[in-house]
């Protein structure tokens, strides 16, 4: 066994045992191995170790790599899109984490009607209101899931965030909190399931879980540290 196979196992041992805490069953977190700058033959080990969700931050290095790895692997978009990239995003990820206003929703929308696809997305909330951070601004999130809603081609699934960086994995739990809450409202208010909520990264993701998440995003306790 590798250093990669073990460190899949104890990700996904402890993703069980926050499950656990929370009584919810495994299988309703989704793992996301967070695959930017790692290249293309160790994301084949992961695949090989039985990992086959990955994702990325930049759509041009996701569509470098994709082709590379090959067939049995699905992605993710977990990073920023930009609105000149969507035509480039629209089919090529499973799931698009972070649309964070209209305008970049019109755009996946009109890329996906012409490619003939529906793109399932997530809307980013920025919680913290971080200047750093992109997302919908709280009070205007549930508008901006009604608003993606009606278009066509668009399948909204849920909501991410990325909380403040912080030292204590707890000083996350009330950000996973309100994200979940909000999505609660939100499903209230329009009558979705939006069943997803992608929060929770390697330094908080058994909070995150505890909380709620069906997705969380996991890089470096899987593949080490940046380069």
């Amino acid at each position: 066994m590798t250093s990669l196979h073990r460190a899949l196992a104890a990700v996904r041992q402890r993703i069980a045992a926050a499950c656990a805490r929370a009584d919810r069953d495994p299988g309703s977190v989704r793992l996301v191995a967070v695959t930017k700058t790692v290249p293309a033959t160790r994301v084949l080990e992961a695949l090989a170790a039985g990992q086959d969700l990955f994702g990325e931050n930049r759509v041009q290095e996701a569509l470098a790599k994709i082709p590379e790895v090959g067939p049995g692997a699905h992605w993710h978009l977990v990073g920023h899109l930009q609105k000149n990239k969507a035509k480039h995003a629209v089919g090529a990820f499973a799931l698009i984490h972070s649309v964070d206003d209209l305008d970049l929703a019109r755009e996946i929308a009109k890329r996906a009607a012409t490619a003939g696809v529906v793109q399932p997305v997530l809307v980013q909330v920025n919680l913290s209101l971080e200047g750093t951070k992109t997302g919908a601004e709280p009070a205007a999130a549930i508008a901006l899931v009604e608003a993606v809603h009606a278009l066509s081609n668009v399948e909204v699934r849920g909501l991410m965030t990325i909380p403040p960086p912080a030292e204590d994995p707890e000083s996350s739990r009330p950000w996973f909190r309100r994200l979940r809450d909000l999505r609660d409202d939100a499903a209230k208010r329009t009558g979705l399931a939006l069943t997803e909520l992608s929060m929770g990264m390697t330094d908080d993701f058994e909070v995150a879980i505890e909380e709620g998440a069906t997705i969380v995003r996991i890089g470096r306790a899987i593949f080490g540290e940046r380069r």
